[in-house]
């Protein structure tokens, strides 16, 4: 196994940072009382309550496998980039849900829409970055 550069632990360290507050944000997301939910803004209610629960499901598959796949990369384990892809996974069929199924981009607004590209950018990214690390021996 050949030594991972430095950058490759500051961006898997920062990877692993970004998915544990996606996986709180999930929390929350899950555990929303129903006096929570109406207390909402109109749209954002109507949002939460057209999206199908596969799709919180996916949210939870995404954020909980992003936060193992870093720590595998972290660990400089092989696993990494299978979790990883399994989190992607999940933001595609998050995505999914909230943007195909649902009219997520109209009821969560132009932000909603940017920041879920940010994610599955950040998701594209650490697959990418395992599977280059598994090619220059950085993981095995």
């Amino acid at each position: 196994m050949n030594a991972a550069p430095l950058w490759f632990k500051v961006v898997a360290v920062i990877a692993l940072l970004w998915n544990l507050l996606g996986c709180l944000a999930f929390a929350a997301d899950a555990s929303m009382s129903a006096d929570a939910v109406a207390s909402l803004p109109e749209a954002q209610r109507a949002l939460y309550d057209a999206r199908p629960a596969w799709a919180l499901v996916a949210t939870g598959v995404a954020v909980i496998g992003g936060a193992l796949g870093c720590i595998g990369l972290l660990l400089r384990k092989r696993w990494a980039f299978a979790l990883l892809v399994v989190s992607l996974i999940g933001i595609v069929v998050q995505d999914v849900g909230l943007f195909v199924l649902v009219d997520g981009a109209t009821l969560a607004g132009p932000v909603a829409v940017v920041l879920q590209g940010v994610v599955l950018a950040v998701g594209i990214g650490l697959v990418l970055l395992s599977r280059r690390a598994i090619a220059r021996g950085w993981i095995a």
